[in-house]
Protein backbone atom coordinates (compact mmCIF):
# COMPACT_ATOMS: atom_id res chain seq x y z
CA UNK A 1 0.00 0.00 0.00
CA UNK A 2 2.88 2.44 0.85
CA UNK A 3 4.54 1.71 -2.37
CA UNK A 4 1.81 1.71 -4.00
CA UNK A 5 1.38 5.37 -2.70
CA UNK A 6 4.47 6.86 -3.45
CA UNK A 7 4.20 5.33 -7.30
CA UNK A 8 1.24 6.91 -7.90
CA UNK A 9 2.47 10.75 -6.31
CA UNK A 10 5.22 10.22 -8.36
CA UNK A 11 3.72 9.06 -11.53
CA UNK A 12 1.20 11.96 -11.59
CA UNK A 13 4.13 14.72 -10.76
CA UNK A 14 6.14 13.41 -13.73
CA UNK A 15 3.37 13.70 -16.07
CA UNK A 16 2.73 16.98 -14.93
CA UNK A 17 6.30 17.57 -15.57
CA UNK A 18 6.46 16.33 -18.98
CA UNK A 19 3.18 17.84 -20.18
CA UNK A 20 4.45 21.35 -19.13
CA UNK A 21 7.17 22.09 -21.84
CA UNK A 22 7.69 25.66 -20.35
CA UNK A 23 8.55 24.70 -17.58
CA UNK A 24 11.61 22.94 -19.38
CA UNK A 25 12.67 25.42 -21.46
CA UNK A 26 12.17 27.76 -18.52
CA UNK A 27 14.47 25.49 -15.74
CA UNK A 28 16.87 24.96 -18.80
CA UNK A 29 17.17 28.55 -19.81
CA UNK A 30 17.85 30.13 -16.40
CA UNK A 31 20.64 27.99 -15.95
CA UNK A 32 22.32 28.86 -19.14
CA UNK A 33 22.08 32.38 -19.07
CA UNK A 34 24.08 32.64 -15.47
CA UNK A 35 27.02 30.58 -17.27
CA UNK A 36 27.00 31.84 -20.42
CA UNK A 37 26.07 35.59 -19.93
CA UNK A 38 26.71 36.42 -16.04
CA UNK A 39 29.47 33.90 -15.95
CA UNK A 40 31.67 35.30 -18.65
CA UNK A 41 30.75 38.99 -17.72
CA UNK A 42 32.50 38.38 -14.38
CA UNK A 43 35.20 36.50 -15.14
CA UNK A 44 36.75 39.29 -16.62
CA UNK A 45 36.97 40.73 -13.48
CA UNK A 46 38.27 37.68 -11.56
CA UNK A 47 42.31 37.32 -11.68
CA UNK A 48 43.49 34.67 -14.50
CA UNK A 49 46.13 32.96 -12.16
CA UNK A 50 43.47 30.82 -9.61
CA UNK A 51 44.26 27.66 -11.27
CA UNK A 52 40.39 27.27 -12.16
CA UNK A 53 38.68 29.58 -15.41
CA UNK A 54 35.86 31.46 -13.59
CA UNK A 55 33.20 29.93 -15.93
CA UNK A 56 34.00 26.77 -14.83
CA UNK A 57 34.20 27.35 -11.11
CA UNK A 58 30.61 28.39 -11.42
CA UNK A 59 29.62 24.99 -13.23
CA UNK A 60 28.62 23.12 -10.02
CA UNK A 61 26.95 26.32 -8.94
CA UNK A 62 24.83 26.36 -11.81
CA UNK A 63 23.98 22.82 -11.44
CA UNK A 64 22.84 23.29 -8.21
CA UNK A 65 20.99 26.17 -8.93
CA UNK A 66 18.65 23.80 -11.74
CA UNK A 67 18.14 21.63 -8.46
CA UNK A 68 17.41 23.88 -6.47
CA UNK A 69 15.14 25.93 -8.82
CA UNK A 70 13.56 22.80 -9.89
CA UNK A 71 13.19 20.71 -6.71
CA UNK A 72 11.18 23.91 -4.89
CA UNK A 73 9.16 24.04 -7.90
CA UNK A 74 7.87 20.47 -7.72
CA UNK A 75 7.77 20.84 -3.86
CA UNK A 76 5.88 24.02 -4.17
CA UNK A 77 3.33 22.24 -6.05
CA UNK A 78 1.92 21.45 -2.95
CA UNK A 79 0.18 24.60 -2.58
CA UNK A 80 -1.23 24.04 -5.95
CA UNK A 81 -3.29 20.99 -4.73
CA UNK A 82 -3.94 22.39 -1.53
CA UNK A 83 -6.29 25.24 -3.51
CA UNK A 84 -7.60 22.65 -5.56
CA UNK A 85 -8.62 20.15 -3.10
CA UNK A 86 -6.18 17.30 -4.56
CA UNK A 87 -4.29 17.37 -0.80
CA UNK A 88 -7.11 16.84 0.71
CA UNK A 89 -7.96 13.37 -1.13
CA UNK A 90 -4.54 12.76 -0.44
CA UNK A 91 -4.64 13.42 3.24
CA UNK A 92 -7.61 11.00 4.07
CA UNK A 93 -6.36 8.25 1.80
CA UNK A 94 -5.32 5.37 4.40
CA UNK A 95 -1.75 5.80 3.85
CA UNK A 96 1.41 7.02 5.85
CA UNK A 97 1.89 10.62 5.73
CA UNK A 98 5.63 9.85 5.53
CA UNK A 99 5.06 7.84 2.01
CA UNK A 100 3.37 11.34 0.85
CA UNK A 101 6.33 13.30 2.12
CA UNK A 102 8.69 10.86 0.19
CA UNK A 103 6.46 10.37 -2.85
CA UNK A 104 6.49 14.50 -3.50
CA UNK A 105 10.32 14.61 -2.47
CA UNK A 106 10.90 11.64 -4.98
CA UNK A 107 9.17 12.97 -8.14
CA UNK A 108 11.21 16.39 -7.18
CA UNK A 109 14.02 14.45 -6.93
CA UNK A 110 13.79 12.75 -10.32
CA UNK A 111 12.64 15.71 -12.18
CA UNK A 112 15.26 18.12 -11.13
CA UNK A 113 18.43 15.50 -11.59
CA UNK A 114 16.94 15.26 -15.21
CA UNK A 115 17.12 18.82 -15.49
CA UNK A 116 20.83 18.82 -14.16
CA UNK A 117 21.78 16.15 -16.17
CA UNK A 118 21.08 18.32 -19.32
CA UNK A 119 22.97 21.22 -17.95
CA UNK A 120 25.85 18.78 -16.92
CA UNK A 121 26.45 17.42 -20.33
CA UNK A 122 27.49 20.93 -21.28
CA UNK A 123 30.86 20.23 -19.96
CA UNK A 124 32.78 19.60 -22.90
CA UNK A 125 31.31 23.04 -24.13
CA UNK A 126 33.00 25.39 -21.36
CA UNK A 127 36.34 23.13 -21.64
CA UNK A 128 35.91 20.71 -18.89
CA UNK A 129 37.44 16.93 -19.69
CA UNK A 130 35.14 14.88 -17.23
CA UNK A 131 35.38 10.91 -17.07
CA UNK A 132 32.75 8.80 -16.90
CA UNK A 133 33.46 8.23 -13.38
CA UNK A 134 33.28 11.70 -12.45
CA UNK A 135 30.30 12.04 -14.13
CA UNK A 136 28.37 9.49 -12.41
CA UNK A 137 29.91 11.16 -9.59
CA UNK A 138 28.36 14.16 -10.00
CA UNK A 139 24.73 12.53 -11.22
CA UNK A 140 24.78 10.60 -7.57
CA UNK A 141 25.49 13.88 -5.80
CA UNK A 142 22.50 15.18 -8.00
CA UNK A 143 20.48 12.91 -6.72
CA UNK A 144 21.19 13.53 -2.99
CA UNK A 145 21.05 17.03 -2.84
CA UNK A 146 17.51 17.26 -5.36
CA UNK A 147 15.95 14.93 -2.87
CA UNK A 148 17.33 16.93 0.37
CA UNK A 149 16.25 20.19 -1.57
CA UNK A 150 13.06 18.41 -2.17
CA UNK A 151 12.01 17.70 1.39
CA UNK A 152 12.90 21.51 2.21
CA UNK A 153 10.31 22.68 0.00
CA UNK A 154 7.77 20.33 1.03
CA UNK A 155 8.73 21.86 4.98
CA UNK A 156 8.32 25.09 3.33
CA UNK A 157 5.17 24.39 1.37
CA UNK A 158 3.12 23.20 5.00
CA UNK A 159 3.64 26.97 5.74
CA UNK A 160 1.45 28.49 3.29
CA UNK A 161 -1.91 28.39 1.48
CA UNK A 162 -1.78 29.88 -1.37
CA UNK A 163 0.19 30.21 -4.42
CA UNK A 164 0.26 33.90 -4.17
CA UNK A 165 2.55 33.58 -1.35
CA UNK A 166 5.57 32.13 -3.55
CA UNK A 167 7.32 35.35 -4.40
CA UNK A 168 8.07 35.68 -0.77
CA UNK A 169 9.44 32.02 -0.94
CA UNK A 170 11.30 33.21 -4.02
CA UNK A 171 12.62 36.56 -2.50
CA UNK A 172 13.85 35.84 1.01
CA UNK A 173 14.57 32.12 0.40
CA UNK A 174 15.31 30.98 -3.02
CA UNK A 175 17.84 33.57 -4.02
CA UNK A 176 19.69 33.99 -0.85
CA UNK A 177 20.10 30.07 -0.66
CA UNK A 178 22.40 30.34 -4.01
CA UNK A 179 24.02 33.27 -3.38
CA UNK A 180 25.30 31.97 -0.14
CA UNK A 181 25.77 28.76 -1.32
CA UNK A 182 29.48 28.92 -3.01
CA UNK A 183 28.09 28.81 -6.22
CA UNK A 184 29.54 32.28 -7.41
CA UNK A 185 32.10 32.69 -4.90
CA UNK A 186 34.23 30.66 -2.49
CA UNK A 187 32.41 30.26 0.54
CA UNK A 188 36.31 30.27 2.46
CA UNK A 189 36.50 34.27 0.65
CA UNK A 190 33.27 35.14 2.38
CA UNK A 191 32.71 37.77 5.41
CA UNK A 192 33.17 35.29 8.56
CA UNK A 193 28.84 36.42 9.33
CA UNK A 194 27.89 35.36 5.72
CA UNK A 195 30.34 32.33 6.08
CA UNK A 196 28.37 31.41 9.25
CA UNK A 197 24.95 31.21 7.18
CA UNK A 198 26.32 29.66 4.21
CA UNK A 199 27.39 26.85 6.75
CA UNK A 200 23.37 26.46 7.58
CA UNK A 201 22.55 26.78 3.75
CA UNK A 202 22.08 22.84 2.52
CA UNK A 203 22.69 24.03 -0.91
CA UNK A 204 26.34 24.89 -0.06
CA UNK A 205 27.59 21.26 1.17
CA UNK A 206 25.62 19.92 -2.06
CA UNK A 207 27.50 22.26 -4.73
CA UNK A 208 30.75 21.47 -2.52
CA UNK A 209 30.18 17.62 -2.57
CA UNK A 210 29.75 18.57 -6.96
CA UNK A 211 33.23 20.10 -6.60
CA UNK A 212 34.92 17.85 -4.86
CA UNK A 213 34.02 15.56 -8.12
CA UNK A 214 34.32 18.04 -10.52
CA UNK A 215 37.85 19.42 -9.91
CA UNK A 216 39.32 16.24 -7.50
CA UNK A 217 43.15 17.61 -7.45
CA UNK A 218 42.29 21.27 -6.82
CA UNK A 219 43.35 22.62 -3.33
CA UNK A 220 43.33 26.41 -4.19
CA UNK A 221 40.83 29.06 -3.47
CA UNK A 222 38.22 27.80 -6.12
CA UNK A 223 38.61 24.07 -4.97
CA UNK A 224 35.96 22.85 -2.43
CA UNK A 225 35.48 24.90 1.07
CA UNK A 226 34.93 21.18 2.95
CA UNK A 227 35.92 17.66 3.57
CA UNK A 228 33.68 15.56 0.82
CA UNK A 229 32.76 13.51 3.95
CA UNK A 230 31.46 16.32 5.97
CA UNK A 231 29.24 17.30 2.69
CA UNK A 232 27.41 13.86 2.38
CA UNK A 233 27.00 13.48 6.04
CA UNK A 234 25.18 16.90 6.26
CA UNK A 235 23.33 16.23 3.07
CA UNK A 236 21.79 12.88 4.48
CA UNK A 237 21.11 13.77 7.48
CA UNK A 238 19.41 17.32 6.72
CA UNK A 239 17.22 15.43 4.39
CA UNK A 240 16.27 13.07 6.83
CA UNK A 241 15.06 15.82 9.53
CA UNK A 242 13.35 17.71 6.36
CA UNK A 243 11.92 14.02 5.93
CA UNK A 244 10.64 13.91 9.13
CA UNK A 245 9.69 17.50 9.77
CA UNK A 246 7.33 17.43 6.91
CA UNK A 247 5.61 14.07 8.33
CA UNK A 248 5.11 15.47 11.23
CA UNK A 249 3.29 18.75 9.87
CA UNK A 250 1.11 16.46 7.25
CA UNK A 251 0.24 14.20 10.43
CA UNK A 252 -1.46 17.52 12.13
CA UNK A 253 -3.34 17.84 9.03
CA UNK A 254 -5.36 15.05 9.87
Amino acid sequence: MELNAIYVIVAREFKKFVRERSRLISAIARPLLWLFIVGAGISRLVPRDTGVPYTQFIFPGIIGMTILFSSIFSSISIIWDKEFGFMKEILVAPVSRFSIVIGKALSGTIVSTLQAIIILALFPVIGFKLSLLQIIQVIFICVFVSFCISSFGIVLATFYESYESFSVIMNFIIMPMFFLSGAMYPVRLLPDILRMVSKLNPLTYGIDAMKHAIFPHETGPMGPDFPFMADAIVIIVISIIFVLIAGKAFERKK
